[in-house]
């Protein structure tokens, strides 16, 4: 097999792609169903970017998750989480169903969502770091991303396709499928057996944690980055462009939906460079420069109004985004490793 798919040739990393790539095709349709019903039903882009911000809400829960799944089955983990995700989903199926879906409902389940989503990042990141040989990582790490990119092309189109012609009942009854064969796969993973730390405290593992990244001045600044990404990158673009659609480009969701497919190409195409033909020498170079050209196309986007030009800049926002956060996990992954192997 080709180098460039080298990840591939591990079985379980094979069923773990699958399993998140269907997961993600999930989010992303619910992100575009649930977004522009609560632009429509409010009329109201406030409410629309604390819907955004609700999916973001588990972050500061990711820590706690991170030591859980030192003590537990990561696989389990990652399955139980998805179980949640369908659950959920499957009470909006049933509100759609009789026809009772209101915004207030909608909140109230982003936000339990919301809780736990930002968890599934580092637990399968975790199982990917568990299952990938050092060599492959960063082609592992690279497809990966692409599976989070592919799934805003197709995800978004499946679902507004769905949304505008057969409504929101049958757009969540794919969800739910997704949701559920997601997790089928994900049975399938089988890490490699590791070294648990059931007999430690957690409290105490906790502010271990935080006391090495304190020390040292590498995580600090990935962390600190990171921080800016989600703190103003992601929000500007993913929050707001229903309402950038709607208000600015006069679109409906079929046109939101292709505005999220041009970004996620962009993404998708930074992401598949980054797994085949790009050799990174300098990752924290690379992280720091394209997370400067990201938020200074976040910037240009604002000066146009015309579609075909917004287009191609977001496209362009895609690709920056895919080239900083990509050399931003294998970074901080490989760190960890070697603290965790020096342990």
């Amino acid at each position: 097999m080709p180098n460039f798919l080298s990840a591939f040739r591990i079985q379980s990393y094979r069923f773990q792609w699958g399993s998140d790539l269907l997961n993600s095709w999930a989010f992303e349709m619910e992100t575009l169903i649930l977004g522009w019903f609560v632009l429509v039903t409010t009329d109201s882009p406030f409410l629309l970017a604390a819907f955004a911000a609700l999916t973001f809400s588990g972050t500061l829960l990711s820590p706690f998750f991170g030591v859980l799944a030192d003590r537990v089955d990561r696989r389990a983990i990652l399955i139980i989480l998805r179980l949640i995700y369908g659950a959920l989903a499957s009470v909006i199926l049933l509100l759609a169903l009789v026809g009772t879906v209101q915004p207030v409902q909608v909140f109230v389940i982003a936000g339990i969502a919301g809780l736990v989503r930002p968890s599934d990042f580092a637990v399968k990141f975790a199982l990917i770091a568990d299952t990938v040989p050092a060599k492959d990582l960063h082609n592992a790490m690279g497809f990966s991303r692409a599976t989070m990119d592919s799934a805003r092309i197709f995800g978004a189109l499946l679902g507004a396709g769905l949304f505008s012609t057969l409504g929101i009942g049958a757009a969540y009854g794919a969800v739910v499928g997704l949701y559920l064969t997601s997790v089928l796969l994900a049975w399938r993973i089988t890490p490699i057996p590791r070294q648990t730390t059931e007999n430690s405290r957690p409290w105490s593992d906790l502010k271990l944690g935080f006391s090495y990244i304190r020390r040292n001045e590498t995580i600090v600044a990935i962390m600190a980055l990171a921080f800016l990404a989600n703190f103003t990158g992601f929000p500007m673009i993913r929050g707001l462009l229903p309402a950038l659609a709607r208000d600015v480009y006069g679109m409906d969701e079929t046109g939101l939906a292709q505005l999220i497919a041009l970004l996620a190409i962009g993404a998708l195409l930074g992401s598949l460079a980054t797994a085949t033909i790009l050799r990174v020498t300098k990752p924290a170079r690379m992280m720091v420069i394209w997370l400067v050209i990201w938020h200074l196309l976040i910037l240009l986007l604002g000066l146009f109004s015309i579609p075909i030009a917004a287009s191609v800049v977001i496209t362009m926002i895609g690709l920056a985004q895919s080239f900083a956060m990509i050399p931003m996990s294998v970074l901080l992954l490989k760190i960890t490793d070697e603290v965790y192997f020096s342990g």
